[in-house]
């Protein structure tokens, strides 16, 4: 039998793990979601159990396709990154762990751009926002002293779950760059900004390499699991270094579009470039780095229009014909399989779209669910359709959905270009990418040729991760030449990319006209 790989990642919604073998070759792949708690508008929040629970769920799904679990020779991890899990003494978590896309830090970010932002940027290379660990822990200790008091100890997403495969504490360099409290140039937490954050620096985990061995399967876990007792554990890093990195950017002046939970656009450089509205990590390659601009909302929005446009649909086309509420019999079954299968709701999506012209008739949408991270930097931002008239159907929603996101990771770009970055490669990555119309109309509104890797996201680069810490590869770039492969290369069309150059125009005067009302609506509210 051959030696089996495991990645397992931990993006904003769920969790997914994939399968490799020890020449690289793809065994399978599972996922399960998971809730996130808006309790109050703005707030994003999570359960730690929910993360466990959703790996034991994964891997027993893995298992039921046929993969030997027992087989694995290592695993790693990679997690959504700022999200502080507060634990007590135990290792036990304290409270919800406050997520990235959580916006209630407003009023802590104002404060700390006014009294720390010089020291923050100079020291951390990001500017103060909601989505940074800082603010919220400031947050709490306005708010819920009694959670900070109780914490012994923090942890990330996936250093949790992987403290909980294997009993040891400890997190990256990486990961740590996402706290708004790590030293970029020192390596180090600083102390200064941890204790404004109310935290105490001894609170603070070890820092170890993304490749290091960061522990082995308890037998407890393996109990849980089905992982086998002493399986390596390497320690990974966060969910986008990896997943730049497993989708194959690792030259300096190689792009990455992310259609994933959020939507980025990371430039891979050879020296970091802090900029106000970039983020700026170090890369899973020791020496390079990347600037990313971000939106806070990308695939979420389709899995949002799902969810309030598609469940309970009455129609669904089964390719010979559509089948209503009242058929019986095989049809019926079929129909309510599809409507129970999330890529059948993709695939109506999809077909909905496509019948819908470049321009959605006229409906224009702003994707902006949860606020707005780059170019804008505006919290109060609300996502809206408009343009709508009596005659828009569901699939000019869905298609101006797709073109809106679109839009949006182009406004990204728009820094990036500011910025002077190369750009020689684009690669497309996310659960969206796997849409063929949603890759078109990412290609034609950046009017670039972009490629679409295979596997090639998060849950594949950590099981590469996994190899090259178990000494399977020699080097993380050995790791990717051997193992990735592009699926397909997407051209603009010339003329679809005219559209949408003056299409983009008016998604931004639209963004433009509405972008003062929110911010008043909030303050009155």
């Amino acid at each position: 039998m051959k030696r089996l790989l495991l990645g397992i990642d931990y993006g904003t919604g769920g969790c997914k793990t994939t399968v490799l073998d020890e020449t690289g070759a793809f065994v399978g792949e599972a996922s399960t979601e998971f809730q996130t708690y808006h309790d109050h508008p703005g707030w994003s929040e999570q359960e730690p159990a929910d993360w466990w629970n959703a790996l034991r769920s994964s891997l027993e799904k893995l298992a039921a396709k046929g993969v030997d679990l027992k087989s694995v020779a290592a695993c790693a991890l990679d997690g959504s990154t700022h999200n502080a899990v507060l634990l007590d003494g135990g290792y036990r978590p304290v409270r919800r762990t406050i997520m990235w896309t959580d916006q209630r830090a407003t009023a802590e970010c104002e404060a700390l751009k006014a009294g720390w932002g010089e020291k923050v940027f100079s020291t951390c290379y990001q500017m103060p926002a909601p989505t940074w660990t800082l603010p919220q822990m400031m947050w709490l200790k306005a708010n819920e002293p009694e959670a900070l008091a109780k914490t012994e100890h923090v942890l990330f997403v996936k250093d949790y779950v992987r403290y909980l495969l294997t009993g040891e504490a400890a997190t990256d360099r990486i990961e740590a760059q996402g706290t708004l409290f790590f030293d970029m140039a020192k390596e180090k937490w600083d102390d200064d900004l941890v204790m404004l954050s109310g935290l105490r620096p001894d609170s603070l985990p070890r820092l170890i390499e993304p490749t290091d061995l960061a522990g082995r399967v308890t037998a407890e876990a393996s109990a849980f699991t089905g992982l086998p007792e002493g399986t390596p554990v390497v320690c990974g890093s966060s969910d986008s270094a990896v997943e730049d990195y497993g989708a194959g950017a690792v030259e300096p002046g190689d792009l990455i579009i992310k259609l994933a939970t959020a939507g980025n656009v990371n430039s891979m450089t050879a020296e970091a470039h802090p900029h106000p509205k970039t983020l700026t990590y170090s890369h899973i390659v020791p020496g390079m780095w990347y600037s990313v601009s971000a939106t806070n909302a990308a695939a979420l929005c389709m899995r949002w229009l799902r969810d309030a446009f598609y469940l309970g649909s009455d129609r669904v086309d089964l390719g010979s014909g559509s089948v209503g509420i009242g058929s019986g019999g095989n049809d019926a079954k079929r129909r309510y399989a599809i409507l129970n299968d999330s890529k059948g709701l993709y695939s109506l999506i999809d077909q909905e779209a496509g019948a819908s012209p470049i321009g959605a008739n006229g409906v224009f949408f702003h994707p902006y669910l949860q606020g707005e991270r780059c170019p804008y930097w505006d919290s109060n931002l609300r996502a809206s359709f408009t343009g709508v008239s009596i005659s828009s159907t569901r699939g000019d929603f869905a298609r101006a959905l797709m073109e809106g996101v679109a839009f949006s990771l182009r406004d990204c770009f728009r820094t990036l270009e500011e910025m002077r970055l190369p750009v020689k490669r684009i690669f497309l990555i996310g659960g969206g990418a796997r849409s063929r119309l949603w890759s078109e109309i990412v290609a034609n509104v950046f009017n670039r040729p972009v490629s679409v890797p295979t596997p090639g996201d998060a849950s594949f680069g950590a099981c590469l991760l996994a190899g090259v810490g178990i000494g399977l590869f020699p080097d993380v770039k050995n790791a990717v030449a051997k193992c990735l492969h592009v699926e397909r290369t997407i051209d603009p069309d010339p003329a679809a990319a005219v559209k949408y150059d003056h299409l983009f125009t008016c998604y931004r005067r639209i963004h433009d006209a509405l972008a003062p009302v929110y911010g008043p609506r909030k303050a009155s509210s």
